[in-house]
């Protein structure tokens, strides 16, 4: 075993930055997100000590569900009728009805001291998701513009499967998965552009975004349930 060494060149890595958001509606169907600034997982575990004759005995680790805080300058035309807000007639829209399922994913960015932001990203995938808008005060415009995001809080119902706790949530490491298969995630969620062939090569059609169930995206990325 040789000495432990710290911040070797390389080593020094961080977390930072949120990009790619899709939001996926109930039909499977995939409109990007724009105008995403924040998504601020909220930490849900809970320990709970058991004492006898006054002397801690045991700590349970009991996992929590997917909670989060979301924060966008803008969102898509889709998330209206998730959030409960559907469109009656071609530009009236009816408050206050039933909100909606729906799923999302976003990516964050792995940087080092070497590559800086270059060095690796993770694929967050989140399933069966629920979003309510916080509070959202319009105030008069004044010479200085300050746009405001939206926030809501999102919780997630997990999905069950064989061997594994119910989660709503997946996160996939840039860094650490062949890049075949990577390949294939991203253009799984993101679509394809498609290619003109050149004959006899017939032409590529493009693809549109979808998002497999989880199940289904475990055993794509070779981690059957």
């Amino acid at each position: 075993m040789t000495k432990l060494v710290w911040d070797n060149v390389g080593d020094r890595r961080y977390e930072i930055g949120i990009d790619r958001g899709v939001l996926f509606l109930p039909n499977g169907s995939g409109v990007p997100w724009n105008g995403l600034t924040s998504v601020t997982e909220a930490r849900t575990r809970e320990v709970k000590s058991y004492y006898l004759d006054g002397v801690k005995y045991l700590d349970r680790h009991i996992p929590g569900s997917y909670a989060a805080k979301l924060a966008a300058f803008t969102y898509p035309d889709e998330l209206e009728m998730l959030l409960g807000n559907p469109e009656f007639a071609p530009g009236v829209v009816v408050h206050d009805q039933r909100a909606k399922y729906f799923n999302l994913c976003y990516r964050t960015l792995v940087a080092n001291d070497l590559e800086d932001t270059d060095h690796g990203y993770k694929i967050h995938v989140v399933y069966n998701v629920t979003a309510s808008l916080n509070d959202n005060a319009m105030e008069t415009i004044s010479q200085d513009l300050s746009p405001k995001p939206f926030e809501w809080n999102l919780t997630g119902t997990p999905t069950v499967m064989f061997g594994l706790r119910p989660t709503s949530h997946i996160s996939v490491d840039s860094r650490h998965l062949a890049p075949a298969l990577l390949t294939l995630l991203e253009e799984t969620l993101y679509g394809t552009d498609g290619e003109v062939g050149t004959p006899p090569t017939p032409p590529i059609l493009p693809t549109p975004p979808t998002l497999p169930g989880m199940i289904e995206l475990l055993t794509m990325l070779g981690a059957n349930p």
